[in-house]
């Protein structure tokens, strides 16, 4: 890994899916491991023609605060800007040193919550990321978790930390310092996850599946991008991973049988949702007969332009896969909160026959995770310690039945790998003794893309003090990976 003083990795924005993840993944793993990066033409592949690219204000926002919990030396942090230099300094952690620890009133980025009862006992540190627009809540929280979960959660020094935080049994020293992250913006928003997606899908797998601390959310209020702009506001309750911990392995393997389909419709008015649900409903038994139905959210949203569907997999062996689609298609209305019946049927079999086939093409591979998944777990397989592994499936290509990456997914693959110097194959693909199983023992699936070897990244760790030998163990033929295996 290159030391914070080296010239800064450059990530061409335009490589792959040329759009906000590759920033937003560069960003959060130069702050938690203060490699140093420079990213040119970013968004290099959005936008239109001779207007592509550039930080839109959900990536601005991300950037932001990381810059600020990491103490950065930016250049091109501006809405707009295609090009940003990104220079972490040598303050480690969340809740350590600096402007960073700086009370938000002075213009830090941290509040302290005490305990009503005794005022230098921290219950919790909290932060507010804020957006003017409903650009997605999701995506900037993509972009922080990781740095939020790895960096060093030791509480202020001479304060306290509640033991109500630590687990029965156990030291309050032993646990991070709870944090409360508030963001404002989209809550449902196309082509980002929505807050169904995220509290269905991704924040039960981390925890179950890779074995992150739970995040508790909460939905503050809706943001919608459709019919009248709404900016709306999501809480996160996250636990930091215990100091000098590394995260283990994880294997996604043997998807089991699907038992249950949770089904959550956003629509109005009340004859719309009942529509969606009668359709559903339908559908789903037609191919699935035994299947259990379940029904988290039913909820108008006030607005006729506003039409959400997400539906939830779930397996024996506890596995979600999902997929959603937040209606993008012109209605015929005779108001913001009205439809005529031919305008409700068309929109119905239209909502309901898109996520119903592509729930099923998403089932019919085989995998233990969905497409929007896939690319949430690969920072972390990086991360582990040994070699995580995640089985997709066997025919994302129609073509050839080989590819099973998304290329989002590839996206974050190749970050990681230029960042931390990682490698990642399909089990397919590998043929060395050290990728032909995971850490568990277990041989992978055919379906399956193993990080060969995670980074092992210690929590809180300094890592500025590695990188100074790090010539040296390039002379030796290693990296950070081979470092941090050591």
């Amino acid at each position: 890994m290159p030391s914070p003083g080296k010239a800064p990795i450059h990530l061409d924005g335009t490589k792959l899916e040329g759009g906000g993840q590759l920033l937003r993944v560069a960003l959060s793993l130069s702050a938690l491991t203060h490699v140093p990066v420079h990213i040119t033409n970013i968004r290099g592949k959005r936008g239109r023609k001779g207007q592509a690219g550039g930080l839109k204000p959900a990536h601005l926002a991300a950037a932001q605060w990381l810059a600020k919990a990491c103490e950065a030396e930016t250049q091109g942090l501006v809405i707009k800007s295609r090009e940003l230099i990104f220079r972490p300094s040598r303050v480690n952690g969340i809740i350590y040193g600096g402007k960073a620890e700086a009370d938000e009133s002075l213009g830090g980025l941290w509040k302290n919550v005490y305990d009503e009862n005794n005022g230098k006992l921290i219950i919790r540190r909290e932060s507010h990321i804020p957006m003017s627009t409903p650009g997605s809540i999701f995506l900037v929280f993509q972009a922080i978790l990781p740095f939020i979960l790895f960096s060093k959660p030791h509480s202020p020094s001479g304060s306290c930390l509640s033991t109500t935080t630590a687990a029965a049994g156990a030291a309050a020293s032993d646990y991070g310092t709870p944090v409360r992250i508030t963001i404002q913006g989209g809550t449902n928003d196309t082509n980002s996850p929505s807050f169904e997606y995220v509290d269905q899908v991704l924040l039960p797998m981390l925890s179950a599946k890779v074995g992150i601390p739970p995040v508790v959310m909460k939905l503050e209020s809706r943001g919608w991008i459709h019919g009248r702009p709404e900016v709306g506001s999501v809480t996160f309750d996250i636990t930091p991973l215990k100091p000098r911990s590394v995260l283990p392995t994880f294997s996604f393997t043997n998807r089991g049988e699907i038992t249950k389909i949770h089904v959550s419709i956003l629509a109005s008015p009340a004859a719309m949702r009942d529509a969606i649900r009668d359709k559903v409903i339908a559908s789903i038994l037609s191919n699935r007969p035994d299947v259990e139905m379940l029904f988290p959210v039913y909820e108008d949203t006030r607005d006729s332009r506003r039409l959400c569907l997400l539906l939830v997999a779930e397996t024996s062996n506890g596995y979600r896969l999902g997929r959603d689609w937040l209606y993008d298609r012109k209605l015929s209305t005779g108001s913001s909160r009205t439809t005529t019946t031919a305008t409700t049927t068309k929109v119905v079999d239209e909502l309901v026959s898109k996520v119903v086939n592509s729930l099923e093409e998403e089932l019919a591979h085989g995998g233990c995770v969905d497409e929007f998944l896939q690319d949430q777990l690969v920072v972390f397989q990086a991360l582990a310690e040994g070699s995580a592994s995640v089985d997709y499936g066997n025919n994302k290509d129609k073509k050839d039945g080989k590819e099973l990456a998304s290329l989002h997914t590839k996206t974050v693959h190749w970050v990681a790998e230029e960042i931390l110097g990682v490698r990642f194959s399909s089990s397919s693909s590998s043929s060395s003794s050290s990728s032909s199983s995971n850490s568990n023992g277990e041989a992978p699936s055919a379906g399956s893309i193993m990080c060969e070897k995670g980074c092992g990244y210690t929590t809180g760790e300094n890592n500025w003090e590695r990188a100074a030998d790090d010539e040296t163990a390039e002379k030796q033929g290693g990296g950070l990976v081979d470092q941090l295996g050591n």
